[in-house]
């Protein structure tokens, strides 16, 4: 299409153009030949270029497909928690790297039994990603749900719950040991004692779930690591004092300057011991018991002077057991009679002959009590006596008769 203008004016940036039905068009005039002026006529000729039109939309749908992959299709995944390590009072957790996509981060908090334990940081101290964190200060043979939220600006996305249990005393699989300088004897010791109680040995370095650090000098940049990071540095000892044990023991006494006599040696085997050897002990004192008899203790028994009469004890009554004494025999009652007053004199009489009875009665049953004693009564001694007295006598009459002979 060509279109014929009159030229107007000519600035030094725009041109103005006339057209026929006299109207005004501002025309660049660099784009006008030079030796163009005012009244200069000038034919424009205008067409479509299709071929350039095609390149520009293809970059242009190019453009928006882009844009659409990168904000519109990706977003924020939720993290992935897992359980690297787990001891009696800690737990050490680790997750995937964080996919943010176009979003950008807020905050990466640790829930802990459904409470905020608190905030991870997304990169440490040498610019890295912080990818695992360990929990510390739990109680022993305690389970525990932690779950990870991530806030950013395309949202809140959260991880599932993890639920972890820590370990028993006596369960030494969360033990990690990370060696030092060691002899390499002793190394290879503390490699087959680690193996035994069903511990990890860690070689490479300290890292976070490092429980114990072992050496025998305090010296090196991995033992430096491990004071910074609070790890318990340890003698070989300790893995020995656990393997003997059978579980974890305290670590105050293996400490490299600690005292050996603060170690705790045999203590948990012994209870162990104690404790099976004392039901064998008690059926030992209950079968001695039964078969050995119990003798009680006697009671010295005073002497008895020849003659007297045994003292008599409330638990052996002499009297109690002979019975009442015999009856006295009676006399020849006289008849009363009253004095000039009136009294009975045979009365008062026999009240003073009763009392003379009484007192020799009293001297006749310690004489029984003490024929009672010996077991002999007193007639049959008398009746001995006279026997042998009469056979000592015709004994003489015989040696007399025969001296006289």
């Amino acid at each position: 299409m060509l279109i014929s203008l009159t030229v107007g004016k000519v600035d030094a940036g725009v041109a103005v153009l006339l057209t026929e039905d006299k109207r005004l068009i501002e025309f660049p005039s660099i784009l006008l030949p030079p030796s163009i002026s005012s009244g200069s006529i000038v034919d424009i000729t205008v067409s479509r270029n299709t071929h350039s039109e095609a390149i520009a939309n293809q970059k242009f749908s190019a453009l928006q497909s882009s844009i659409l992959e990168t904000y519109g299709l990706a977003s924020p995944s939720p993290p992935v928690l897992r359980c690297r390590n787990a001891t009696q009072t800690s737990v050490v957790l680790e997750w995937d790297p964080i996919q943010l996509a176009t979003a950008d981060l807020r905050t990466l908090s640790l829930y802990r039994n459904g409470a905020k334990a608190g905030v991870i940081p997304r990169r440490d101290g040498q610019n890295k990603e912080v990818l695992a964190t360990k929990v510390s200060g739990l109680a022993v043979d305690t389970e525990y749900v932690f779950q990870l939220v991530l806030r950013t600006s395309a949202g809140t996305y959260s991880s599932e719950k993890l639920t972890v249990r820590t370990h028993k005393m006596t369960d030494l699989t969360g033990i990690t040991v990370t060696p030092g300088v060691l002899p390499p004897p002793i190394r290879e010791s503390l490699i087959g004692a680690v193996d035994r109680i069903g511990a990890k040995f860690v070689g490479e370095g300290v890292r976070i779930d490092t429980t114990h650090f072992v050496c025998t000098e305090g010296r090196g940049r991995e033992w430096e690591k491990a004071v910074e990071m609070n790890i318990p540095v340890v003698r070989p000892e300790w893995v020995e004092g656990c393997e003997r044990e059978g579980r974890i023991v305290g670590v105050r006494g293996y400490y490299l300057n600690a005292d050996p006599r603060l170690r705790q040696v045999g203590q948990g085997a012994g209870m162990q011991q104690q404790q099976g050897q004392r039901p064998m002990q008690q059926q030992q004192r209950t079968e001695s018991q039964r078969t050995v008899p119990v003798q009680q203790p006697q009671t010295p028994r005073e002497p008895q002077s020849a003659g007297l009469p045994p003292q008599e004890t409330p638990g052996n009554n002499s009297e109690d057991s002979r019975g009442p004494p015999p009856p006295l025999p009676e006399k020849d009652q006289p008849v009363g009679r009253e004095g000039p007053s009136g009294e009975d004199v045979d009365g008062a009489d026999e009240e003073e002959d009763e009392s003379e009875e009484d007192e020799k009665g009293g001297k006749s049953e310690k004489e029984i009590e003490a024929e009672g004693d010996i077991g002999v009564p007193r007639d049959e001694e008398d009746e001995d006596k006279k026997e042998e007295e009469d056979e000592d006598e015709q004994g003489e009459g015989e040696n007399f008769d025969e001296v006289k002979l």
